[in-house]
C-alpha cells in the first residue's frame, strides 16, 4: 500500500511549490508541492479502501517516509471522530510521533487528530500533561493545540471545567517561555476559551498577563471587551 500511495503523491508533485514550500517552512525535509485539499483527496480514497489495521500500518509508513505531504497524509489518516471498535492503536502512533515534532505545519496536523483522540478519551489528558514537560518545544506546545477543543463548550460538564483549569496552570508555566510559538499557543488556546468562558479568560489575564509578550496578551483578549 506505502508503494502505491507515494506513486500516487508523487504524481501530484509541482517542482516549483516543492521549493517555495522548502523555503517557506525551513525544515529540511523532502516536499512534493502538494496542497492540503489534494493530500486529503487522496486520504479519502485509502481510507475508504483500507481497513483500520491497513490504516494504521499505512501511516505509520507514510510518517517514516520524512517527505512533508506524506506527514500530513499520516496525520489525515488519523483524524477522525470516531474510531470503531477500537482507537488504541492510533493514539499511540499519535504518541510515538510526537519527539519527532520539528514543524508547526505537520504539528498541527498531528494535534488535529489528536484532538479527536483525547476527546473521544478525555482520560487521555494524563498522558497530555506529561507532554508539558518534554525538552522538545513542539511537543510543550502541542499539549495547548490537542487540547482545544476543550475551550469551545458553552455549557461545559464538570469534567471540561476540569479540564480547562488543567490548561490554564500548563499556560501558567508556558508564559514564562518567551519562545514565539509557546506564546502564540497560549494567545491562541485563551483567545479560543474567552468566545465561550470570558470570565476564566480575564481572570487569567488579570493574574498572569504582565509575563506575557505583549502581542500574545493582546490576541488573547482579542474578544473580551
Amino acid at each position: 500500500m506505502i508503494a502505491q500511495a507515494l506513486a500516487q503523491l508523487n504524481a501530484l508533485a509541482d517542482q516549483q511549490k516543492a521549493i517555495e514550500a522548502l523555503a517557506y517552512h525551513k525544515t529540511d525535509r523532502p516536499y512534493l508541492g502538494l496542497k492540503v485539499p489534494q493530500i486529503e483527496k487522496l486520504t479519502s480514497l485509502w481510507r475508504a479502501e483500507c481497513s483500520f489495521e491497513d490504516r494504521i500500518q499505512l501511516a505509520s509508513d507514510l510518517w517514516e517516509t520524512n517527505i512533508h505531504e506524506a506527514r500530513i497524509a499520516a496525520a489525515k489518516l488519523l483524524t477522525q471522530a470516531r474510531i470503531k471498535p477500537d482507537d488504541t492503536a492510533a493514539w499511540d502512533l499519535i504518541c510515538q510521533w510526537l519527539p519527532q515534532f520539528d514543524s508547526w505545519a505537520i504539528a498541527d496536523h498531528i494535534c488535529i487528530a489528536a484532538q479527536k483522540r483525547i476527546t473521544a478519551d478525555p482520560a487521555r489528558i494524563d498522558t497530555v500533561e506529561t507532554w508539558t514537560t518534554s525538552e522538545n518545544m513542539w511537543t510543550r506546545r502541542a499539549a495547548l493545540v490537542a487540547t482545544l477543543p476543550f475551550t469551545k463548550q458553552n455549557f461545559p460538564k464538570p469534567f471540561e471545567l476540569d479540564i480547562r483549569d488543567r490548561v490554564l496552570g500548563w499556560a501558567s508555566v508556558y508564559i514564562d517561555d518567551k519562545d514565539w510559538f509557546i506564546q502564540k499557543a497560549v494567545a491562541w488556546w485563551l483567545r479560543d476559551l474567552s468566545k465561550h468562558d470570558p470570565a476564566r479568560t480575564a481572570a487569567f489575564l488579570d493574574q498572569h498577563g504582565e509575563r506575557m509578550k505583549s502581542f500574545a496578551r493582546k490576541e488573547a483578549a482579542q474578544y473580551l471587551g
